[in-house]
């Protein structure tokens, strides 16, 4: 990498210190967005989209809230042209929504430009011309005043032919295009020149859009230009500024952010940052960073993954698994110790009752993106915990694992996961505790129990007393015994057979699997061996009390896999 040593900076800081948006710490509003998809984005794309591709992804556009959208540059070509003739011929654009057309300041691409809108409502006509010293020097071999004249005389012609038009409202932009590698007081300059020609009003003000054409410096460079941009802009009050960042070094967000809290009022970019090179600044992850701070960006992303969908459908373009907000990873939690804390920041959030939200590794409830919680934020794989699993399974089957179980039953998942390879989805996580641990029958089912309290007074409690029909390995035993509880009266029945069921009782809880009435009723018991090892086993049925008894049967099979039953007869 000693090549290093030929790259100098080739952008500006300004002539002096404009450095009052570090004093902000907050986007406090939305700016005004406007699309460049249908342009910047398509222009960028190794295959461009056809007629009827555009017609629909710019009803999309409107459908999510934007306002103005650049509809292309319609001088450039046929298919351009024929575009934005459809939009305004077939009446599909909304009274309040504005399009943009782009043209470079030369006097047939102009008018051919007017041409091209005649008859829409709403019209920004964008003007731009190079004003970076690079391109001076190298591109266009002109001098300061030159390149200035080339602004202004495109200007001057863009004011006149929009005065011969009626019935449009035309709003005028300008770029001084490459301006992240212009002097900014040049910049300036030339900005203004523009804007004393244009003249613009409250009710007609003059866009002038500050492009990171090419990114070049870190934001904090870029939001000082444009600081001193709007300290020294004519008729500030009447001009909006404008960014449109690249992404060149990869911060296109944090640019158009800082240049937010420098002054700007308006955004240009694509969704999912789609364009030239390493793209535009990507509107989708903006908006949602206001979204995090409690500011509502006034685009509709409530239905993430729909945006997703049509973004991949109109480009081709992929969206990445981990890009912000959109990605199909990008509320995933494999590890264990991430997946706890989201299980027990989602268990406070419900029990505390508030709405606020405070869930520890994921900065949005993925509901307020249409996304959900089940396979979206805790998915398992051999990284994965206990508390993932647990969460999985209470989300999508209503299973509350104890606490105590769950160590036992993640590894068990992180045991199959490790030995496919693979990540397992939420129908596989369920599939495999339902094989393992529930209503587990094998070799021992109790087929019939009948139940009497010993006392015939219920305030009383003097045991439990069974009689119960059981089959193990297949023989019938018809069995009876008494014990402190249903459980306890089950043990002890079951002593009456030809084996010794030599376990203690280690624990029991239960719940209802849904919240109906009728609910089935989940249970679970822990028992241990002599030696003290554990064994987990759930029951379900409609009824709790054989629901419990399933949940023993399903614990003192498992230990049977692990050691097998003793006959008394062998003993």
């Amino acid at each position: 990498m000693e090549n290093c040593e030929k790259y100098e900076a080739g952008y500006f800081m300004p002539p002096e210190r404009c450095m009052d948006w570090t004093k902000k710490d907050r986007i406090e509003k939305a700016p005004t967005w406007c699309s460049v998809d249908l342009r910047d984005g398509n222009q960028a794309l190794i295959v461009p989209m056809s007629l009827e591709q555009k017609l629909d992804f710019f009803t999309y556009l409107v459908e999510i809230g934007f306002k103005e959208i650049e509809v292309g540059f319609p001088a450039a070509s046929e298919t351009e042209y024929e575009f934005v003739r459809t939009l305004i011929e077939e009446d599909m654009i909304p009274d309040d929504v504005k399009i943009q057309v782009l043209t470079q300041s030369r006097e047939h691409i102009i008018k051919k430009t007017f041409e091209a809108v005649r008859g829409g409502k709403n019209i920004i006509v964008h003007l731009y011309n190079s004003t970076s010293r690079v391109q001076r020097e190298e591109v266009f071999k002109s001098s300061k005043e030159e390149v200035k004249k080339i602004a202004t005389d495109g200007a001057k012609l863009m004011k006149d032919i929009a005065a011969t038009i009626l019935g449009t409202n035309f709003w005028f932009e300008y770029s001084p295009e490459s301006f992240t590698g212009t002097e900014p007081e040049y910049a300036a300059e030339v900005c203004n020149a523009v804007i004393d020609i244009w003249q613009p009003t409250p009710w007609r003000k003059v866009y002038i859009n500050l492009p990171s054409t090419v990114q070049m410096s870190m934001p904090h460079v870029y939001a000082s230009q444009i600081e001193y941009m709007s300290k020294h802009m004519h008729h500030r009050d009447n001009v909006v500024i404008s960014l449109h960042p690249h992404n060149d070094r990869g911060t296109g967000v944090s640019d158009a952010e800082c240049g937010i809290l420098a002054g700007a009022d308006r955004i240009e970019g694509t969704l999912f940052g789609n364009g030239e090179r390493t793209g535009n600044v990507d509107i989708v992850t903006i908006a949602m960073n206001m979204f995090t701070h409690g500011v509502d960006p006034k685009l509709d992303f409530s239905d993430m993954p729909s945006v997703v969908e049509h973004y991949e459908k109109y480009t081709g373009m992929k969206v990445h698994p981990r890009h912000p907000y959109g990605g199909a990873l990008v509320f995933a939690a494999f590890s264990g110790s991430h997946q706890d804390a989201i299980a027990k920041g989602m268990k406070f959030r419900e029990a505390k009752k508030i709405n606020q939200w405070c869930v520890p590794y994921i900065p949005v409830d993925p509901h307020d993106l249409g996304r959900e919680y089940e396979g979206d934020v805790i998915r398992i794989n051999s990284q994965s915990g206990k508390g993932g699993v647990a969460f999985v399974l209470e989300q999508n089957y209503g299973y509350k694992i104890p606490k105590a179980m769950r160590e036992e039953v993640g590894y068990m998942m992180k045991n199959i996961s490790d030995h496919q390879h693979k990540e397992l989805s939420p129908e596989e996580i369920f599939d495999s505790f339902e094989d393992e641990y529930v209503n587990y029958f094998d070799p021992v089912d109790i087929t019939m129990a009948r139940y009497r309290q010993n006392s015939e007074d219920y305030k009383t409690n003097d045991g439990m007393h069974v009689k119960m029909d059981v089959t193990i390995d297949g023989d019938m035993y018809t069995v009876e015994g008494d014990g402190n509880g249903r459980l306890d009266a089950v043990r002890n029945a079951l002593r009456e057979t030809p084996y010794d069921f030599n376990y203690n009782f280690i624990t029991y809880e239960e719940h209802a699997l849904e919240s109906d009435s009728d609910s089935r009723a989940a249970a679970y018991v822990a028992i241990a061996d002599e030696n003290g090892w554990q064994y987990w086993g759930c029951g379900i049925h409609n009824d709790i009390i054989p629901a419990a008894i399933n949940a023993l049967v399903s614990a003192m099979n498992r230990m049977n896999k692990v050691k097998g039953f003793i006959s008394k007869e062998t003993e």
